[in-house]
């Protein structure tokens, strides 16, 4: 039996960030990672698929001087690598500090206090889990399995599929679609809702999908998938089937929890098929154990799993803080980019909300023109006291507009303390002042 001050299972961006910040703070920690540290975001998720963004990218660059140009996918993959090993080395040198003992293996509750693996038993009057998630397939029949993906098996693909039916058109489904429709791939977009992005502003998911259509990429909406067959994806829309065929298929429709084999019972942890039952402080049923990031179900973001991080240590130690939760933006790396923090148009109408939406557009700036990236929208949404609500937008660098925003938001800040605001020109940043000064 090896006791500890903390014992935390999973080294993803939740498990090692809750790993390093309680091992500044003092305490003896220990990892349990069944996998490679990092966990999806690095090694099959976040970093993999904004590298092959970046080199999607360049090629359309490219091809404004050489139309003719193509991707060298071989040397995508070796960058691909290259960027995964790179930061995995610097998550390893974190968890090599010495009051952090990582452990590989596959861990799982003995009780409330003592966790094993197959080789070890461990103790801790605190323990985190911060498992993470897994894709979720969806309940249909699949004869043909041979050509059908998840974004893992996806990244790991060594070459570019003539053809890709992607069903799902949430943030997964859509970076795909964008990716490999730039590097050469005929993209077919399969989703049972009426729009994609569905936590995205719906005037901007809209704009997104119909951008993406004028590029070739074929979407199918509100569209029920029913088989996946030698012949391809058949699905059902208004009453009437389709079949469409593709070299490779990916499914992306949404991910679930890893609670398998954690033998929570044993623990007496509450937990539904959405995850880990939580508070505001990550604690779960069980007194003195926490989970954080995708495994509790709130946010499957790994920034989110960094916060609650945060939030579980410092609970832990009797610290306070002021991290709002609510105020959690989000991007999708697609091209044109697309982002979003806070409340939407759609959710404000919905609830009958007293509110004012400003809208900009790049085509109106000079920064975007000189990049020519004018096509994009941005959304300002403010309460009935002008208080900073929401944003939502696409184009180029959304994201970086976004955060500003987010952190505005945390502040408290009205769309007249925004206008008083001098922002750097020229920049993009620009159109989020001039939304602000629409009356």
């Amino acid at each position: 039996m090896t006791k500890t001050d903390l014992i935390i299972i999973g080294g993803g961006p939740g498990g090692y960030g809750a790993a390093g910040y309680a091992a500044r703070l003092g305490l003896d920690v220990i990892v349990i990672e069944q996998a490679s540290v990092g966990g999806t975001c690095l090694n099959v998720g976040c970093i993999p698929t904004k590298t092959w963004s970046h080199e999607a990218d360049i090629l359309r660059a490219r091809r404004t001087a050489d139309p003719t140009a193509t991707i060298d996918f071989q040397r995508v993959r070796r960058r691909q690598q290259e960027v995964i090993e790179q930061l995995r080395n610097g998550v390893e040198t974190l968890l090599s500090a010495p009051s952090i003992r990582l452990v590989k293996g596959k861990a799982h509750f003995i009780d409330a206090h003592t966790v094993a693996t197959d080789e070890e038993t461990f103790e801790a009057k605190h323990i985190i889990i911060a498992t993470g998630s897994e894709a979720k397939m969806p309940p249909i029949a699949i004869t043909d399995t041979q050509r059908v993906m998840t974004s893992t098996e996806l990244l790991a693909i060594d070459h570019v599929p003539e053809s890709l039916v992607i069903i799902g058109a949430g943030v997964i489904g859509m970076e795909f679609a964008s990716i490999f429709q730039t590097f050469g791939s005929k993209v077919t977009v399969i989703e049972y809702l009426k729009e994609c992005l569905p936590t995205l502003d719906s005037d901007i998911a809209k704009r997104l999908r119909k951008s993406m259509e004028k590029r070739g990429i074929d979407f199918h909406m509100q569209a029920g998938v029913t088989a996946i067959t030698a012949n391809g994806v058949t699905f059902e829309r208004k009453g009437k089937q389709q079949t469409v065929s593709a070299e490779a298929i990916l499914i992306a429709t949404g991910r679930k929890p890893c609670l398998e084999n954690l033998r929570l019972e044993a623990a007496g942890i509450a937990f539904t098929a959405k995850g880990i039952t939580v508070d505001e402080q990550m604690r779960t049923s069980c007194q003195g154990i926490y989970a954080i990031g995708d495994v509790n179900g709130q946010t499957m973001l790994a920034h989110a799993a960094s916060m609650q991080a945060i939030i579980a240590v410092n609970n832990i130690l009797g610290r306070t803080d002021h991290i709002d939760l609510s105020i959690m933006p989000s991007a999708i790396f697609t091209y044109p980019e697309a982002a979003s923090v806070g409340l939407s148009e759609d959710f404000c109408e919905a609830k009958g909300m007293e509110y004012t939406c400003r809208k900009g557009f790049f085509r109106a700036n000079g920064k975007a023109m000189a990049m020519e990236e004018t096509e994009g929208m941005v959304k300002l949404i403010a309460d009935s006291d002008g208080k900073v609500v929401g944003c939502h937008a696409f184009g180029a660098h959304s994201a970086d507009m976004i955060q500003e925003i987010s952190s505005l938001m945390c502040m408290g800040v009205t769309i007249e303390q925004l206008r008083d605001m001098v922002h750097i020109h020229p920049t993009l940043g620009e159109i989020l002042h001039d939304t602000s000064m629409i009356s």
